[in-house]
């Protein structure tokens, strides 16, 4: 330990110092009388001056079913509706998709599952790097968050090679057929937003190589915060990659910005929540946008969700498709990044709206 680590601690024993907390659930087992945010996690904004829709607008759901009918004119009608979605919200409800409840049901079980095990098993997945295929920890980036986030979070690569911790027993099953079944989704809705945007069905496939996509699997934990006007789960993000589905039990606290607003999202049993991310908008050349999104926390119930992150190839090096770009008129709005390289930015550093896709914005249109 180095010597500045030791100011403050006079003649009091190394070994009754509090283990070190890792988590979130840790700090409340620690303190299970907690009644004040501690000030590691209390952010100086509050959350509640900001501006809520008033109206009751609702994120569109789109009926999954149609999308891969064999009937043309409902497959069409469907892409039109996904294409509108896209542009207007940047997300939409998913229904009839195909994955049965009870997995879904058995995957957010599985989950919880993992955060109830001990600290020092979940500790033998805590990453050191971005890119580790299994990775369990707190907050965002605690390594660069000035301000804590009030969530736990693991987090498996699930393709191109599939990866699992050792405990709950039952979850590495669970997780294959799940992450499996998702991907399927996943693909019929980048086709669907492939054709929206007037490129070929299988375009966004080639493009970024999708038979050996990236997809990660997040999963979330939220527990009861003593003073969650205070805290924040997640701050408002978009999400790296193509599109994201997410469960969740049936509490809430997923906000979506629509029109300079804040928008509460409600779940729907038995149906994901999608949103395309950072890839489709440069594919597009900013023709659909990736959407800034959070979670906000609540004092009374543990919130669990899971999100499947489906992006490119790690290797792709991901630009906007040609169409967008011809006679010179429309000049590319952001250059070439290879994924991996872009996930390794975005996850390194802070959580900071959507300052990673600027990162890469051409300044010189």
């Amino acid at each position: 330990m180095a010597a500045i680590d030791l100011i403050g601690i006079g003649s009091q024993s190394l070994t009754h110092l509090p283990p070190k907390l890792t988590s979130v659930k840790a700090l409340l087992a620690e303190s299970p009388a907690l009644s004040s945010l501690p000030s590691s996690y209390t952010f100086p904004e509050h959350r509640n001056d900001e501006a809520f829709s008033d109206t009751n607008e609702s994120i569109p759901t789109l009926d999954f079913s149609l999308l891969t009918s064999s009937n043309p004119d409902e497959r069409s009608k469907m892409i039109q509706e996904l294409g509108n979605a896209c542009q207007d919200w940047g997300f939409f409800m998913v229904t009839n998709h195909g994955v049965p409840e009870s997995l879904m049901k058995a995957m957010i079980e599985a989950c919880r599952q993992f955060f109830e095990l001990t600290e020092e098993e979940k500790g033998e997945y805590e990453g050191k790097h971005v890119l580790d295929p299994i990775r369990s920890g707190t907050s965002f980036n605690a390594s660069v968050d000035k301000v804590l986030y009030w969530r736990d979070y693991l987090k498996i690569f699930q393709h191109p090679e599939f990866h699992s911790p050792n405990k709950p027993p039952a979850f590495r099953e669970i997780a294959m057929e799940y992450s499996t079944r998702v991907r399927q989704v996943a693909r019929e809705l980048i086709r669907g937003i492939s054709e929206s945007l007037g490129l070929e069905e299988n375009y966004i496939e080639k493009a970024v190589n999708l038979e050996n996509s990236l997809q990660i699997m997040i999963a979330n934990l939220y527990p009861p915060c003593p003073q969650p006007e205070l805290a924040m789960g997640l701050p408002a993000h978009s999400d790296h990659g193509l599109v994201t589905l997410l469960i969740q039990n049936e509490i809430g606290g997923l906000q979506v910005q629509h029109n300079g607003k804040w928008v509460n999202v409600d779940p729907i049993p038995n149906s994901f929540l999608a949103n395309i991310g950072d890839h489709v908008e440069i594919l597009g050349n900013g023709k659909y946008k990736s959407v800034l999104h959070r979670a906000v926390v609540n004092n009374r119930d543990v919130r669990i969700s899971i999100a499947l992150s489906n992006g490119p190839a790690l290797d792709a090096a991901v630009s906007p498709a040609s169409k967008f770009l011809e006679d010179g008129r429309n000049p590319p709005t952001y250059r070439a990044m290879k994924y991996k390289e872009y996930v390794e930015l975005q996850q390194s550093n802070k959580l900071d709206g959507k300052s990673c896709l600027e990162r890469i914005r051409n300044t010189t249109i």
